[in-house]
């Protein structure tokens, strides 16, 4: 297994695939304390526009940043983690995260992310830092 020293500018990280259910959805609801109907009442979200319930969007920030962390292990921490949420993610989607290093310092690797859905729609992009532990 490579280690986080070996990678370089433009290494590929291992791709994260996550289906999101609804009742993931519902427990992130209970357990982050947003019980904001277009995520868990279909109906509410269908008039509001969305075509159905759909996933928060730190829900899916966290499923990249667990990409992160799986991939790091005990090498490393993230110190740095900023996304943008570019389109929606429903219960059933297939999302797949990417990254790739962009940068990388003596013991500093800066990350590009991105999602995509099984539409090939980018539902998320961003940056990450991760400091490589001594």
């Amino acid at each position: 297994m490579r280690s986080l020293l070996d990678y370089e500018v433009y290494y590929r990280l291992p791709i994260k695939e996550w289906v999101p259910t609804q009742l993931q959805v519902r427990q992130y609801a209970e357990a982050s304390g947003d019980f904001n109907p277009i995520h868990l009442d279909e109906n509410y979200a269908q008039q509001a526009g969305l075509g159905g319930v759909i996933a928060h969007g730190m829900l899916t920030m966290a499923q990249v940043a667990a990409m992160l962390t799986d991939w790091i292990g005990h090498e490393g921490t993230i110190s740095e983690l900023a996304v943008r949420f570019e389109n929606v993610v429903r219960p059933g989607d297939t999302i797949k995260f990417y990254g790739y290093v962009k940068a990388r310092m003596e013991n500093c690797l800066i990350l590009d992310l991105e999602a995509f859905n099984d539409k090939m729609a980018r539902v998320l992009s961003g940056l990450a830092t991760i400091s490589v532990n001594p």
